[in-house]
C-alpha cells in the first residue's frame, strides 16, 4: 500500500485532453488538488466539471501556452495561490504534427520544440521554487517510445524532442537530488486518445496488432505510472525512464507476434 497523496498540489500541463486528462483523473481520484493547463477553455471547463463531480481532490484550470515563459510563471503562481504550493509537476504538454524531413519547414520544427522541449524546460523552472519548498518535489515528464526507442516516418522532429527530454531529465535529476526532488519520465506506447477515433477502426486495429498484449493502453495507465513516481515510496527513484507500452518495443518484428497467436 502506497502512502496517500491526499491534499498534494499537482500541476498537469496539457491536461485538458489525451494523456493529460488521464493523469489528472488519477491524481484527483487519489485526493490530490490538480491544476491543469490547456489552450481550449471549453475542454478545460468540461473536464473539470466531469472530474469534480466524482468527488476526491479538486481540479481547476489555467488557460496557458507552455511555450510562453510568462504563461509558465502564471501557472505556477496560480497553483501556489489555489493549492498552497506545488508538490508534483507533470510536464505532459506535447504536440506531434507530422512532416517528412524533405519538406519540413523551420516553423514545423520550431512549433514542436517550443512546446515539447522549451515548454518542459520553463515549466520546470517556474515550478522549481515551490517544488523545493515542498521538501518532496516530484517532476514527471511525458516522453515517448518514439525517439528514445522507435522511429516513425514524419516524426523526426517529434522523436528528437522526446529524446531531448530524457537528456534534460538526467541532468536535472542530479542538480536537484539534494533538495529532495526526483525527476523521472514516462514513455508511452500506443495509447487510446481522442485523436485515435478520427483515424477509423482499421487504423486502430493496425496499431493494436503491433502490441503483444493486443490492445492499446488507456490514458489512465499513464496516470498510474505518474502516481507511482509521485509517491513517497518512489523517493529513491530518479533519472529513470519507464516504458508503458504493453510490450510494444519488445518484438524484433511483427513476425515474432505471429508465432504466439
Amino acid at each position: 500500500m502506497f502512502s496517500p497523496i491526499k491534499g498534494y498540489s499537482v500541476v498537469v500541463t496539457g491536461g485538458t485532453k489525451g494523456i493529460g486528462k488521464g493523469i489528472a483523473r488519477v491524481f484527483a481520484a487519489a485526493g490530490a488538488n490538480v491544476v491543469i493547463t490547456g489552450r481550449n477553455e471549453d475542454d478545460a471547463k468540461r473536464l473539470c466539471d466531469e472530474i469534480n463531480a466524482l468527488g476526491g481532490g479538486t481540479v481547476s484550470y489555467v488557460i496557458a501556452d507552455v511555450a510562453s515563459i510568462a504563461d509558465n510563471k502564471k501557472v505556477a503562481e496560480v497553483a501556489i495561490e489555489r493549492n498552497g504550493g506545488i508538490d508534483v509537476l507533470c510536464a505532459n504538454a506535447g504536440i506531434y504534427p507530422g512532416a517528412r524531413l524533405d519538406v519540413m519547414t523551420e516553423d514545423d520544427y520550431s512549433k514542436v520544440f517550443d512546446t515539447n522541449v522549451k515548454g518542459m524546460f520553463f515549466g520546470v523552472q517556474a515550478c522549481l521554487p515551490a517544488l523545493i519548498k515542498s521538501g518532496h518535489g516530484r517532476i514527471i515528464l511525458t516522453s515517448s517510445i518514439t525517439g528514445p526507442y522507435t522511429g516513425l516516418p514524419g516524426w523526426s522532429h517529434y522523436g528528437a524532442s522526446k529524446s531531448a527530454q530524457l537528456g534534460f531529465m538526467r541532468t536535472a535529476a542530479i542538480e536537484y537530488a539534494k533538495q529532495g526532488i526526483t525527476v523521472n519520465a514516462i514513455l508511452p506506447g500506443n495509447i487510446a486518445t481522442e485523436g485515435l477515433a478520427d483515424e477509423g477502426p482499421e487504423y486502430r486495429a493496425a496499431m493494436e496488432a503491433s502490441v503483444p498484449q493486443g490492445r492499446l493502453g488507456e490514458v489512465e495507465d499513464i496516470g498510474y505510472a505518474a502516481l507511482y513516481f509521485a509517491s513517497k515510496e518512489a523517493g529513491y527513484v530518479t533519472g529513470q525512464a519507464l516504458v508503458i507500452d504493453g510490450g510494444q518495443v519488445l518484438p524484433e518484428s511483427l513476425a515474432a507476434l505471429d508465432v504466439v497467436q
